[in-house]
């Protein structure tokens, strides 16, 4: 009679309700209250091997590849059951290769479609503190990177990324980059920019209502940090962001300040060449604006006409450090157009 009672194998609902029965288990404290270790043990390994399971059904493996109807029917159970919630507030009790696990597998579901709709972005919707908790991850240095990494990928829906920009947690991140922890400094910066760079029309919508206090700090935090590496990510991403179509509203404003472009100047005199070049490359075109602007603010062309001699000078020892026809043509515009900039009376 043996072997005629076989059991059933698991389906990728099966093994999400175990999973999830699991970490309920973590999550109520019973791990650590447990009184048999050998118990919690078993129990801890338990769910270990399903968060691997799922990464397996989700990602595929060495012998076949992900199967499109699985990993829908494991999508739906995961989010139907809350699972998600369980993952981020269990995942400091785990281990590390099982957090990795975990951020992998909250990763793929942001992108998995159930019947034409990504209902990752729906059960967000609905519980946008689970947002506030990814983004106080960065507060902990254990679980920046796991916290973060998911982030990023729920940034992906738009109303998910609309909540972060409109919540207070946006300023957090002019901190967050300059932590004295590097991975995790890079780590924020990467959703920083995802953030500002992802959903164009969320991003200049909150560029347009936030411009005073946003590039005030952007200015005074970033743009003029003492930290190299700081200003260096945030030229780049200043020129990504004033360089898009989409915010040709922002881009114009920011050129008639006369502060920003004192800025700009300052850091076209750096003595790296990655910064110089990225301040180039945004002074470029928001002076194109500014030349094609017929009203030129008096503030601003003073300031030019003041230290043209200095610009110029500069421009003549500006060299990429390989040849480069594109930046040359470039900034042989720019000098024409300064030395034939006239004051205003």
């Amino acid at each position: 009679m043996k072997g005629i009672f076989k059991n059933k194998p698991r389906t990728p609902a099966d093994v999400v309700r175990q999973a999830r029965e699991l970490l309920v288990y973590v999550d109520r404290g019973a791990a650590a209250a447990e009184p048999r270790e050998t118990k919690r043990d078993e129990k801890m390994d338990e769910l270990y091997r399903n968060l691997r399971e799922m990464k397996s059904i989700l990602y595929g493996d060495s012998e076949s590849e992900p199967v499109a109807e699985a990993c829908a029917q494991l999508t739906q159970e995961f989010f139907r059951e809350d699972a998600l919630r369980l993952v981020i507030l269990c995942l400091p009790k785990l281990k590390l290769e099982a957090r990795k696990d975990a951020t992998q597998i909250v990763a793929n579901l942001q992108r998995q479609q159930v019947q034409s709709r990504l209902i990752a972005s729906d059960y967000l919707e609905a519980n946008f503190d689970l947002l506030d908790i990814l983004v106080a991850g960065y507060d902990d240095t254990e679980m920046a990177l796991h916290y973060g990494a998911m982030l990023r990928e729920c940034i992906r829906h738009q109303t998910v990324a609309r909540y972060v920009l409109e919540s207070e947690h946006v300023k957090k991140f002019f901190d967050y980059i300059q932590l004295p922890n590097f991975d995790i400094a890079a780590d924020a910066a990467a959703t920083f920019k995802e953030l500002l760079t992802r959903h164009k029309s969320t991003v200049a919508e909150f560029l347009t209502k936030n411009y005073d206090w946003f590039f005030a700090d952007y200015n005074s935090k970033l743009l003029q940090s003492s930290n190299y590496i700081t200003r260096r990510q945030a030229i780049k991403l200043l020129g990504d962001i004033l360089l898009d179509r989409s915010n040709s509203a922002v881009m114009s404003r920011y050129v008639s300040s006369k502060d920003n472009l004192m800025i700009l100047m300052n850091l076209l005199r750096e003595t790296s060449k990655s910064i110089q070049m990225e301040a180039f490359h945004v002074f470029k075109v928001l002076y194109a604006t500014f030349a094609a602007n017929q009203n030129k603010p008096p503030g601003i062309v003073s300031i030019l006409v003041a230290n043209r001699s200095k610009l110029l000078r500069l421009f003549a020892d500006f060299k990429f450090d390989k040849e480069n026809e594109q930046f040359e043509a470039d900034k042989a515009q720019v000098v024409r157009e300064i030395a034939a900039l006239e004051p205003q009376t």
